[in-house]
């Protein structure tokens, strides 16, 4: 994808990324004002080669990128737009967004561009061009010093680790217990678990019925998934894949834990206030455009 144009008597080019443009793109990334990432295990230059990943260059210069290749394929989240001080925001996207939906049209079955604008800059930028806000996540807490008791009902399924082996059922149940906007592909979940701290599956009968993956932060850690199979949900296996979790960081000498969940998902809030979470009170907002 090259195309050129003349903008205020400037050449300027709309390709996409390559691998030789790494260092100027992590320059973008690091060091500029405007800069969006997002929530993501997954580093944004990791996805240079997939489509749509598109520049902005002026006088063979990068001055904006834009990544949204979909992952899972349903959904193509906007994984970075950093944009320097040469140019503006607004200017930057009206030229990259137009140039990443033409390449989501190669992709058959995808439904949904979706974003999470922690800054008001960029928040603004997608509402303009039709994204509503459908979503609400809410940040929770657990503190060390609050260990909660051991669940009094005991679970069907046996706690352990989890090993790369245990892929396939991870992803089934995945699948099985969020809406297309929030499920992780295979590959997605692989790079989770590479880079997890803790990571267990409950296992029923040699079958994989939940799962959490957890990460640690400099103040102890933080839980990015945890899901149960509709069938087991109820039954208190969320319950035992969580409490295993914190004795764990608790034995580590973690300060504190944290984790995300939707405003709307009553019961992943009751499941962690229950276990000591508290909100802290920072939420981020969810949008999402529906492609033709």
């Amino acid at each position: 994808m090259i195309r050129d144009k003349h903008l205020h008597d400037v050449k300027t080019m709309i390709r996409s990324a390559t691998r030789e443009d790494k260092h100027d793109l992590a320059s973008l990334m690091h060091f500029e004002t405007y800069v969006h990432r997002h929530l993501d295990y997954r580093p944004p230059l990791e996805c240079i080669g997939e489509e749509p990943f598109v520049v902005l260059v002026q006088r063979n210069e990068i001055v904006a990128a834009l990544a949204c290749p979909p992952d899972p394929p349903q959904i193509a989240w906007i994984r970075l737009f950093a944009v320097s001080n040469k140019i503006s925001p607004e200017k930057a996207w009206n030229e990259l967004w137009p140039s990443a939906q033409e390449g989501l049209g190669q992709y058959s079955g995808l439904v949904w561009a979706a974003a999470i604008p922690i800054h008001n800059w960029f928040e603004r930028l997608v509402k303009q061009d039709g994204f509503e806000k459908t979503h609400e996540i809410v940040l929770l807490r657990w503190e060390n010093h609050d260990l909660p008791e051991k669940p009094e009902r005991s679970s069907p399924a046996t706690i352990r680790p989890m090993t790369l082996d245990d892929m396939v059922g991870v992803q089934v149940v995945d699948q099985a217990s969020f809406v297309p906007v929030w499920q992780n592909s295979r590959d997605y979940l692989e790079v989770a678990f590479r880079q997890a701290s803790v990571a267990t599956v409950a296992e029923f009968e040699g079958r994989v019925v939940g799962y959490q993956i957890s990460t640690s932060t400099p103040m102890g850690g933080h839980l990015a998934r945890l899901a149960v199979l509709p069938e087991f949900q109820g039954r208190g296996v969320g319950k035992n894949l969580l409490y295993d979790l914190l004795i764990q960081f608790h034995r580590r000498g973690a300060r504190a834990v944290t984790v995300n969940t939707q405003h709307d998902n009553l019961a992943s809030m009751a499941l962690y206030e229950h276990s000591g979470f508290l909100p802290t009170g920072e939420t981020y907002p969810i949008y999402q455009l529906a492609l033709d």
